[in-house]
């Protein structure tokens, strides 16, 4: 094609404008955007996502036990495929919103950002801060049904695809209250799988369990031939779950410590509370395991609580062990990794008014949570360790050998950066054999030259060789890491 003038551009560009007018906009109507874009509210539509829509719902009985309403949970995966999910809390508002002019349940589960969460004083604390949660499920389920106890009656609504299809009606009468949802993944959204895996919510109901005491949740997966419905109760709340974490392993000291601290405090000019509760032992591997919580909503990226407990562990072991010389001169400075080794923590915070990264709240945001959560670790291990000498040494000891390990697997890369270790001939002082199959050699290491004499004298020259070693040999099993490392 021959080169365009610039008149002859123009006259293209005003005939594209003209056709780009207001007709060719579009704007998705309430749950509508929800279904086109599932991956902006529910993370997506795998298999996570799915189980996501559980914990959607899930997290608003659990908001009703942390408003102190609701004191049991039942969840059930049922033989077509839907589950439901039934508390004994307040029960969804089905009066007429005063400026919406519809019933509270059913502003609940179609309008986006919208709910009890928008400090209308609804809830002190919640998981559900973006007011999109129920509604999404609703939106990406083939079907979806409330029943709300309330009033001393039962009302009922169906929804398909978001849309309503039974407007609110009594059904029934209530002896007390509380909310019971069902819904089914629909196939259109989920084209992964829609299949419940009963695994991933029994150790999710177990979780909120640990995380609040008194709550009982129980879970019934009517799929098998003869279901069994499993009770989740924990009188000791997180305690047990530290205790859970360490199961197989051996604890360095046997109750788990505990911290627990509530911070009033002002946010944009407004009164805002941080309840925060640290709970952590250690064990005797070198790997941690710190789990992290915002009004019970796991935040597997961690976050803000996270790197505050996370440098005031390290503060403290630092200042304690210097304090009471527990370290010498010549030991390398202790880190966060050192203090870390065999630590089972769990960090649970609530917020009244948390930031998340995004609507699937994998990280907490908030930046005051930091100092809050820095504050109640510190201080609170400080005040252990004085009262707990030998358990703060044992603490102190495990970091510090992890920290001269670390050094000596410092000092040994150096070395064979430098080449001292490598070289394409065998050590001087090897006697070899005549063999070439390994799988057919011998290899005797011995100590100095006296010895590798008489080995020598001693040994079968085609598949036995020797090495003599310059120098005492340690006794690693009672030498220091970092000394065997050397």
């Amino acid at each position: 094609m021959a080169d365009q003038t610039d008149s002859e551009r123009n006259v293209i560009n005003q005939a594209g404008a003209d056709a780009y007018d207001a007709s060719k906009l579009g704007k998705l109507e309430g749950l509508e955007a929800v279904r086109k874009k599932p991956g902006m509210y529910i993370g997506g539509t795998d298999e996570r996502a799915l189980h996501h829509c559980v914990s959607e719902v899930l997290d608003n009985s659990v908001d009703e036990h942390l408003a102190n309403f609701c004191s049991r949970i039942e969840v059930n995966i049922h033989v077509d495929g839907s589950i439901s999910i039934r508390d004994n809390g307040r029960g969804i508002p089905v009066d007429i919103h005063p400026t919406y002019k519809i019933p509270g349940v059913e502003m609940v589960l179609t309008t986006l950002h919208s709910g009890g969460k928008y400090g209308q004083g609804g809830y002190k604390f919640s998981g559900g801060t973006h007011g999109v949660g129920a509604k999404c499920v609703n939106a990406v389920s083939e079907w979806f049904e409330v029943e709300v106890s309330r009033g001393g009656s039962v009302h009922h609504m169906k929804f398909e695809r978001g849309k309503t299809v039974k407007k609110l009606e009594v059904i029934g009468k209530a002896s007390g209250t509380g909310t019971y949802i069902s819904f089914k993944p629909d196939a259109e959204i989920f084209k992964e799988t829609t299949v419940f895996v009963s695994a991933r919510i029994s150790q999710r109901l177990r979780e909120l369990a640990f995380l609040n005491s008194g709550l009982e949740i129980i879970f019934t997966d009517e799929r098998p031939s003869e279901p069994k419905p499993e009770r989740y109760f924990y009188k000791d709340g997180v305690e047990e779950f530290v205790k859970q974490i360490n199961q197989g392993k051996t604890p360095l000291h046997p109750k788990p410590i505990r911290f627990l601290k509530e911070t009033k405090l002002q946010l944009d000019d407004k009164p805002a509370e941080i309840h925060c509760e640290v709970v952590l032992q250690y064990n005797d591997t070198y790997n941690d395991q710190v789990m992290c919580y915002t009004n019970t909503i796991h935040n597997p990226d961690g976050g803000t609580h996270l790197s505050g407990f996370r440098s005031a562990l390290t503060r403290a072991i630092n200042q304690f062990s210097k304090a009471n010389n527990l370290l010498k001169d010549k030991d390398p400075q202790i880190t966060g990794d050192d203090v870390r080794e065999g630590l089972a923590a769990v960090v649970s915070i609530k917020h009244s008014d948390p930031k998340f990264e995004s609507q699937t709240k994998v990280k907490l945001l908030s930046p005051e949570v930091e100092s809050v959560v820095g504050s109640v670790t510190y201080e609170g291990l400080m005040q252990y360790f004085e009262t707990n000498l030998s358990i703060a040494k044992k603490i102190v000891d495990k970091a510090l050998n992890g920290a001269r390990a670390r050094e000596a697997a410092r000092k040994a890369r150096e070395t064979v950066r430098k080449g001292a270790l490598h070289g394409g001939g065998l050590p001087g002082k090897l006697a070899d054999c005549s063999e070439r199959d390994p799988a057919l050699t011998e290899l005797y290491i011995v100590e100095g030259d006296s010895a590798g004499g008489s080995a020598k004298q001693g040994r079968d020259r085609r598949f036995q060789a020797i090495l003599p070693l310059r120098g005492k040999l340690i006794n690693t099993e009672k030498a220091r890491l970092d000394k065997v490392l050397a």
